[in-house]
């Protein structure tokens, strides 16, 4: 959901615009320049990915005037004005009129670049949530990134789907990198609240006197999250953090609400890598609440060719990120992403594939090398036992003819001469590993 950030700057005077986009451009921002404010508006639309610095005085539309257009395409869009000196009561009234700051000139350019990074980073967030509240308003969408064929994905999802439709609480638990959030996510979207409010709150790392406030209140500055959720969904991330007394609190929350819950509770957990269960460190009481209903993500070790398929998706993603062809696996590195052990799941194998796209990129260094990454120190790498070499072949013949016909969008064709086979074996092929024509034509 990563939205790369603009900066559009909005200045009548040339070298004013060129000074500050180059000082931007050396600090890593993508800049874009205006001599206007009317050929700004039509370039800066309502997710316009990135934000505004302009001036106040410019002849025609004025800086004010430009504000208060762009707060009516976005409010949510961070426009930093530039004004002269001795104009702080028109930054003043900028500031109510929606500005999320204000240079005063001359300016430390330093200055300038620390407003546009908390402007662009409150962007991104924006931007993210708007996606996420689309995604959760289409099911099929967040459905569709839980990527993957093997068994244990196909279970997943029946689960995801029959527990969505269901009132009661949930506990998601499974090791780290799984996937479990994006189940949460993927839970709420299915279900009876999937348009009602989803709040996401991290119980790890903060002492008990703030999840306390932040989950009950009462605060000074925020609407505590139980209010928050009201009639949506509540996911508690992290719940082997919370404190015992604040667990008695949300367990009485949860029963005062009666059945079925006005508010639904997904709490995940990450212990299962510690040796530990979430039933070891949850109260009793708490633990059967939540786990009448419980969701164990599969370990990516455990499926199979999907980590070849996952592997591909995300090292083409890279590739086109970073600029470059996506890396061609051998049937020796095919074979050892499958034999890694993968103790960091998802989140690893997206480590990997980007890495490898990078290499590809420089035209140096091999997937091996990365799948041998902590050997030398005393880490067991990303090796392990064997499989039957029968299990390889397959793998590694199902994700070349996989990807040969995305490449080819669908014609049969081209991929008999790419891969020198004849239609009909082709076809048996295609068969056996559940790949249908139909599925490339739109790629």
């Amino acid at each position: 959901m990563a939205h790369a950030m603009k900066i559009a700057i909005v200045d009548d005077e040339k070298d004013m615009r060129q000074s500050v986009s180059q000082w931007l451009a050396l600090s890593g921002y993508d800049t874009e320049t205006f001599a206007n404010a009317e050929d700004a508006l039509k370039g800066i639309g309502p997710d316009y990915a990135g934000i505004v610095i302009s001036d106040i005085k410019m002849p025609g539309m004025d800086g004010m005037a430009f504000l208060k257009r762009v707060m009516s395409v976005d409010s949510a869009l961070p426009v930093i004005m530039i004004t002269g000196h001795g104009d702080v009561p028109m930054a003043v009234e900028a500031m109510r009129v929606g500005a999320f700051d204000f240079l005063e000139k001359p300016f430390n350019p330093e200055r300038m670049t620390e407003l546009a990074k908390k402007a662009t980073n409150a962007r991104r967030l924006t931007l993210d949530n708007r996606e996420l509240r689309r995604e959760l308003g289409d099911p099929s969408g967040i459905m569709k990134k839980l990527i993957g064929a093997s068994p244990v994905m196909e279970r997943l999802r029946e689960d995801i789907l029959d527990l969505g439709q269901a009132d009661g609480h949930v506990l998601i638990d499974g090791e780290t990198g799984t996937g479990k959030t994006l189940t949460a996510h993927a839970l709420h979207a299915v279900g009876a609240k999937a348009k009602q409010k989803f709040v996401l709150f991290s119980c790890a790392g903060q002492n008990e006197a703030t999840l306390a406030e932040r989950l009950f209140g009462p605060s000074e500055t925020d609407v505590p999250l139980i209010e928050q959720a009201r009639g949506g969904t509540l996911v508690v991330e992290d719940i082997d953090a919370l404190p015992p007394s604040l667990q008695a609190r949300l367990l009485t929350w949860m029963n005062d609400q009666g059945s079925p819950a006005e508010t639904r509770v997904i709490a995940i957990s990450n212990l299962s890598e510690q040796g530990k269960t979430c039933e070891d460190v949850l109260r009793p009481d708490l633990y059967y609440r939540l786990a009448a209903m419980k969701i164990t993500l599969p370990p990516l070790r455990s499926r199979g060719e999907d980590i070849l398929t996952l592997f591909i998706r995300f090292a083409e993603q890279a590739a086109e990120d970073y600029g470059g062809a996506a890396p061609e696996l051998s049937a020796q590195e095919a074979a050892q992403l499958l034999q890694a052990p993968w103790p960091g799941n998802i989140r690893q194998l997206v480590n990997v594939a980007e890495r490898a796209a990078m290499q590809n990129r420089r035209g140096t260094g091999t997937i091996s090398s990365l799948l041998m990454v902590g050997e030398d120190d005393g880490d067991p790498g990303m090796t392990t036992e064997g499989k039957p070499l029968k299990e390889y072949v397959e793998a590694f013949e199902r994700m070349l003819i996989d990807n040969t016909m995305r490449r080819h969008k669908g014609s049969i064709v081209a991929v008999m001469d790419e891969l020198c086979l004849p239609r009909r074996t082709l076809n048996e092929k295609m068969a056996k590993y559940g790949l249908s024509r139909s599925d490339y034509l739109s790629s």
